[in-house]
């Protein structure tokens, strides 16, 4: 598994940094937003560092189909309600432009109820 000892989310997975853990396997971590923008927000990261979305490729099939289908059984653990009364948003920034802040492909899993302070 590759790692960047620079990267924010690295040291989060590896427990350098601490974090308020949602799910954890060999190679999928989630956890709290630590500025939330809905009352149900957290991220799905993969353990191995890969900078963004864009440097997705054909080998990571089965983590991104693992990731999306972690979401919606952590977004009912973690407190929304459920569909189609309820519901979530999944959001992933790719790039300066599309707004991504840490350069570790992140998902971020929002919900609950509206109005929300972003989004």
């Amino acid at each position: 598994m590759t790692t960047d000892s620079h990267c924010i989310f690295c040291k989060i997975v590896a427990g350098a940094i601490p974090s308020r853990k949602v799910y954890e396997d060999d190679d999928i971590f989630a956890f709290h937003d630590i500025h939330p923008w809905a009352p149900v927000h957290f991220l799905l990261i993969p353990k191995a560092h890969i900078a963004s979305m864009a440097q997705i490729g054909p080998g990571h099939d089965a983590l991104l189909g693992r990731m999306m289908a972690l979401a919606p059984k952590l977004a009912l653990q973690e407190g929304c309600r459920p569909y189609p009364e309820g519901g979530f948003r999944i959001v992933c920034n790719t790039g300066a432009e599309g707004g991504q802040e840490v350069q570790h492909l992140h998902l971020h899993v929002m919900g609950g109820p509206r109005p929300w302070l972003k989004g």
